[in-house]
């Protein structure tokens, strides 16, 4: 019934729609009928996703490739510590496996807290939401009721107003000055007039005019019509069906992350096979307890060589980087895209609302003295005349220089428009507060519209220049509506002291409409006849304003005489129903004032004689109107240009519009080229590359060119971000590397598929947010960098302890097995003491002064380059070697020392050099991650502008000290105390790290300078 039946309803008449619907237009489905729709078609809502249950949403946090990297240590410790206590030989092993247990508990905590950071995002998600066309006004058996958008069915009739928001797709057959926003499913900024009529041929969805849409939303005048579609059939339904064929591609931080949990997870196989190979060819393996021995070592050094803490750390980082764009009016819902931003090399943003207000603004009053600039952006009714010529001056002098005849030339044109009205503007407080502070806009508020746009911003400009007095003094007797055919709108007022003989006729509309019934011409508070100059005068005027996309009202008024209004008045005196004054504010007027008007009108007389009422009309001027830009949004526009990130401007609006404010903003030279649509159409897959690579401006686009712009940016290895607010923009959202929806103005549909939102709809957010997201990539960097080259310095001690145990002094003649230089539990306490605090404080240091001065990333650079991998070689090489040296100085046969083994025995003496090369290596991290805070600069600079870092620096060092000191802490990890002569060499030896990380800091700097 809704679907092959009316393929396409705009070209088909109303009778064959009401026919193919079986509905009766006058009276509406009957309830059981439409009972019975209900459950055949089902409610009229979006198909959504099925809830997931927590239960899953946690046992998500699981799926991550380092995470399974862990989980296989995980099983191999625990294994390996089964095996052991079932060995009485080895010594029984540890009477728990810590080890297991240890990373279980970090892995738990971890998808606890991702688990809690999302959940506390979709809150806030939800919090945003709000429901768009709760309910709507139905025909039902010849009676109009409210009903729920939900149960409206296919073959209903809707009743629209102003005001209305549309909840499913209809056919129109009666339509009074209709005009329906649709910027959320078109892009198109202004609202578009609707009328009944049957169209020619099929049409783009912004030109179906004689349909209205689902998720749209009524701006002015009044209509009814037939539900065509619902749900899923709808065009919005339709859009969210392309959503269910759109796949999201992993973020870059997780396509690196995958790629970095291969390697180590290679690295671990390797070395467990170097270490095995190495203990075969030093010691052999005599009996099974040997290979057991060796087996057991093996696996305790590649899970010391996995930073268990890695996965909890990056996830904090994320989750404060997270907390911190919160504040920026950012709510991000899935952790792993908050880097995202910071590779963006390419944000494609819509249009309206987002890179301008959604306001629109009369910017140029034209009259036939002069014209000027109004100041001022938006709803707030605050700004000033200026000369058109003049820019960047002081106000007050502008206004000066504006004569008087100007002045009152330019009031008098936007009176007009006030009267000729049918918006209403207001202050609304946030609490409640005075009359007086209400009325002038002062206190905590916001100035609220009501109507269509176009007609709100007329009212603005009349109080911005003092015009909203003068239209005051008048009230309304009768309106002529707009209609699409005719392009007028024109009311009937009189003065407020009851002079009648004063009456006047006040109109706009088109201006070269209008100026066909102009016969006279208002210029310096004089009128005479309109010449033929005039009129070409006006029309170059319009083209100019039309060339610089604004869109054109001509304004234009005549004095009534008492014995036209006699001619209009009311044959029956009586009382009569006021809806039948007119419509629009006239409808609102009560009886008591109508009376006290000298006459009373009938509005089927004034519709009649609309044609002899508007003509012989006096032009008073026109004004230039157009939906701003954010001011604060040139300036992001420029902050990303530094940043190597180019601006793409994608809108459903006109070519000239969109061309003009990309001008303004920067995002183009002014005057750079517009593609629209069609073009995009025309174009193979090699002409789309080519126009993709270099346009930055898209005009009168569908939601599937939008999409096809991102996938072919991204086929170019772009990592794109796409703003949208409208159901247009969601299949683009989601495709996108990031999709970024609008908070206020956005629809559920795009909400739901981004992975940012905007609370604040700011493009200047984004930008905040790329600084943010690159921050956050620069400190994971760093962290990854003194995580690994950390536990590269544990494997490279064990492994450099067991294969040269002999040349060290830690193995003796005579003793049998292998003897380790540290204990799985000191080795245990370095990964928990060093990669938790230092390396989470690493994670939030201070951004680099040159963030957004340097290019984005490209896709095929990596987290861990080679150079960073020589680095975590280099600084683990080091860390190995002053550690073996410092447990060599405190061994008996070592290269350093001849100790008596005789003195303190070879066990005891062992002990201490392993409390000496424990103490050393966690020390030495200590300073590696006052290194590790940049590959390139010296880390004395800025050395104490990171206070969390030293804080969790001297936590560290006093969880050591008592690992040390005190007795049973130090009986479970093998630990002695020091000497004060054994603590000047571990500091001294562990600085060596950090000396050694500033002499390749300055090599590295010559090898650039030789080569610049």
């Amino acid at each position: 019934m809704n679907g092959p039946v009316l393929k396409d309803p705009s070209i088909v008449g109303v009778d064959q729609v009401a026919l193919a619907l079986n509905v009766d237009p006058d009276r509406g489905l009957d309830e059981a009928e439409a009972a019975r729709r209900l459950d055949r078609f089902g409610p009229n809502e979006l198909a959504g996703a099925p809830p997931v249950p927590a239960w899953r949403e946690f046992l998500q946090q699981f799926k991550d490739p380092l995470v399974y990297l862990l989980l296989a240590a995980t099983a191999i410790s625990l294994v390996a510590w089964v095996v052991e206590r079932s060995h009485p030989a080895s010594g029984g092993g540890e009477p728990l496996p810590f080890d297991a247990i240890v990373i279980m508990i970090i892995l738990i905590l971890n998808a606890a807290l991702g688990y809690a950071q999302e959940a506390k995002a979709e809150r806030a998600v939800d919090a945003l939401a709000s429901m768009t066309a709760p309910h709507a006004s139905v025909l039902r058996g010849g009676r109009v009721v409210s009903l729920e958008t939900s149960r409206i069915v296919p073959g209903d009739v809707v009743v629209l107003a102003e005001g209305d928001s549309v909840g499913a797709d209809g056919r129109l057959f009666q339509a009074a000055g209709l005009r329906v926003a649709e910027a959320s499913l078109t892009g198109e900024s202004l609202p578009v007039g609707k009328r009944p009529g049957r169209l020619d041929q099929p049409k783009a969805l912004g030109d179906r005019t004689n349909m209205v849409f689902n998720g749209t939303a009524v701006t002015q005048g009044n209509g009814r019509m037939i539900v065509t579609s619902t749900g899923m059939d709808t065009q919005v339904g339709k859009i969210a069906d392309m959503l269910a064929d759109t796949q999201e591609e992993p973020t870059p931080l997780q396509k690196e992350m995958a790629r970095v949990s291969k390697l180590l997870g290679l690295a671990v196989c390797l070395i467990a096979a170097l270490v095995l190979a190495a203990l075969a060819l030093m010691e052999g393996f005599q009996t099974t307890q040997d290979l057991i021995d060796s087996l057991l070592m093996a696996v305790s050094l590649a899970v010391a060589a996995v930073p268990e803490g890695l996965t909890a750390i990056l996830t904090v980082v994320l989750a404060l980087g997270v907390q911190r764009m919160a504040k920026h009016h950012a709510i991000v819902k899935k952790l792993s895209s908050v880097e995202t931003l910071g590779s963006a090399s390419v944000i494609c943003s819509d249009k309206t609302g987002t890179l301008t207000r959604n306001e629109m603004t009369v910017e140029r009053v034209v009259v036939p003295s002069g014209q000027v600039r109004l100041t001022g952006t938006g709803y707030a009714p605050e700004g000033t005349m200026q000369p058109f010529e003049a820019s960047g001056s002081d106000d007050q002098q502008l206004t000066d220089t504006i004569g008087s005849s100007l002045a009152e030339a330019v009031e008098e044109t936007l009176m007009v428009g006030a009267i000729a009205n049918d918006g209403d503007l207001h202050w609304q407080p946030v609490e409640a507060e005075p009359d007086s502070q209400a009325q002038s806009g002062s206190g905590q508020g916001h100035w609220q519209s009501v109507g269509d746009p176009t007609e709100v911003s007329l009212i603005v400009a009349a109080r911005k220049v003092g015009a909203d007095a003068k239209a005051d003094g008048y009230r309304r007797l009768a309106e002529i509506p707009f209609t699409s055919e005719r392009k007028l709108m024109s009311v009937l007022a009189a003065p407020r002291d009851g002079s009648e003989g004063q009456s006047r006729l006040f109109c706009k509309g088109a201006p070269d409409v209008l100026l066909g019934r102009c016969a006279r011409i208002l210029e310096d508070g004089q009128v005479r006849p309109m010449t033929s100059a005039d009129r070409e005068r006006i029309l170059a005027q319009v083209s100019q304003l039309s060339g610089d996309a604004y869109r054109t009202l001509g304004q234009a008024f005549r004095p009534v005489s008492g014995q036209e209004l006699s001619s209009l008045t009311e044959d029956d005196k009586g009382e009569r129903p006021s809806s039948t004054i007119g419509t629009g504010q006239t409808d609102r007027l009560s009886k008591e004032t109508q009376r006290a008007s000298a006459v009373l009108l009938s509005a089927d007389k004034v519709i009649q004689e609309s044609a002899h009422l508007e003509s012989d009309l006096i032009w008073a001027g026109m004004v230039g109107i157009i939906d701003p830009p954010r001011t604060e949004v040139r300036q992001a526009v420029a902050q990303a240009h530094s940043a190597g990130i180019r601006t793409i401007m994608i809108t459903g609006d006109h070519p000239l519009t969109a061309a003009r404010i990309a001008g303004d903003l920067g995002i183009t030279e002014p005057g750079g080229p517009a593609c629209t649509g069609e073009q995009l159409d025309a174009m193979d897959a090699d002409q789309l590359r080519e126009t993709t690579s270099k346009v930055s401006v898209y005009a009168r686009v569908a939601p599937e060119h939008k999409l096809k712009i991102v996938e072919s940016l991204q086929d170019q290895d772009k990592v794109v971000a796409m703003t949208g607010d409208g159901v247009n923009d969601a299949p683009a959202v989601k495709a996108a590397d990031i999709g970024v929806a609008m908070g206020i103005t956005g629809t559920e549909v795009t909400k739901e598929s981004a992975k940012m939102i905007l609370a604040d709809d700011n493009f200047a957010t984004i930008v905040q947010a790329v600084r943010e997201g690159r921050g956050i990539f620069d400190n994971i960097r760093k962290f990854l960098r003194y995580l690994l080259s950390s536990n590269m310095g544990e494997v490279f001690t064990v492994f450099g302890g067991v294969v040269f145990a002999g040349l060290l002094g830690i193995s003796q003649p005579g003793v049998a097995g292998v003897t380790v230089p540290l204990l799985a539990t000191q080795l245990l306490w370095i990964n928990l003491l060093t990669d938790a605090a230092p390396a989470l404080a690493m994670g939030v240091d201070p951004q680099s002064d040159d963030l957004m001065g340097r290019p984005p990333r490209s896709v095929d650079d990596r987290v861990i380059d080679r150079n960073m991998w020589v680095d975590i070689v280099y600084i683990g090489l080091v860390m190995a070697l002053v550690t073996l040296i410092g447990m060599d100085m405190h061994l008996s046969g070592g290269l350093f020392t001849d100790r008596s083994v005789q003195a303190i025995g070879h066990e005891a003496q062992m002990r201490e050099a392993r409390t000496m090369g424990f103490t050393i290596l966690v020390f030495a991290q200590l300073f590696n991650a006052l290194a590790s805070r940049s590959s390139r600069k010296s880390a004395f600079l800025g050395l104490f502008s990171n206070l969390w870092l030293w804080g969790a620096i001297g936590i560290s060092i006093l969880l050591q000290l008592l690992v040390i000191y005190v007795p049973f802490l130090g009986e479970a990890f093998g630990t002695v105390p020091l000497q004060p002569q054994a603590w000047l060499e571990c500091i001294a030896l562990a600085s060596l790290v950090l000396v050694a990380s500033e002499l390749r800091k300055l090599f590295n700097w010559a090898v650039r300078r030789i080569r610049a």
